[in-house]
């Protein structure tokens, strides 16, 4: 069984906790180049309000400029990580793994699906059938109709078999922000999230509690 360490950075600014990501991350592959253990570990957060470029996004998919999404409380950050545009914000839940998926015999693909199968079984205990989409990241409702909508995006980086950035799946997020991009650069294609979907709030740490045990049961 693959055992890891678990943090809760609870609501923290984006500038900040890529900051500490970064620092865990080139720990990482120093000690694992070294020839030292790696300890992997899961992180949990929520972002105050941020627009994020994938390293090779298209910054046509943000629809308004960096000053006046400034001065609508909403930061912007380029990142590291893989895939397009995409927004955090308060009530979506963020993890990060830290992992080193080579130890796990894992190459990158299959450790997406792994992210993604998380997602899919996280969001059933709430009777929210979740699938991939041919072609895509993340998890999506309704695949192959008009209603299709992501719920969870994934962008991640890896080194040498070591992890970084990771999901966000929306809880209760407030999905108006996403009107001010084209979300993972996807034409056409809406985004909802738990709340959407049952038309109620559900509590964050029931959710978080969820997650964390299916990703032990995923990678185990």
């Amino acid at each position: 069984m693959n055992v890891f360490d678990f943090e809760d950075w609870g609501i923290i600014e984006y500038g900040k906790a890529r900051k500490k990501q970064l620092e865990r991350f080139e720990k990482n592959i120093a000690d694992k180049i070294a020839g030292k253990s790696i300890n992997s570990c899961l992180i949990f957060c929520e972002h105050e309000p941020v627009i994020t470029f994938g390293k090779s996004a298209n910054k046509e998919n943000m629809l308004f400029n960096r000053e006046w999404l400034n001065k609508h409380g909403v930061a912007v950050y380029d990142t590291e990580r893989g895939g397009d545009v995409t927004f955090h914000g308060y009530e979506q839940l963020v993890a990060y793994p830290h992992f080193d998926i080579e130890t796990m015999g894992k190459g990158v693909r299959d450790y997406i699906n792994s992210i993604e199968e998380v997602i899919i079984r996280t969001i059933a205990h709430y009777g929210i059938t979740g699938i991939r989409s041919k072609g895509f990241t993340g998890v999506w409702l309704d695949v192959d109709t008009p209603l299709e909508r992501k719920i969870a995006a994934i962008g991640v980086k890896c080194s040498r078999g070591i992890t970084m950035h990771g999901l966000a799946l929306n809880v209760n997020t407030d999905l108006h922000f996403f009107n001010f991009i084209v979300p993972c650069g996807i034409q056409g294609k809406g985004v909802t999230s738990i709340e959407k979907e049952l038309n109620h709030k559900v509590p964050m740490d029931d959710v978080k509690s969820i997650m964390r045990k299916e990703f032990e049961k995923v990678f185990a």
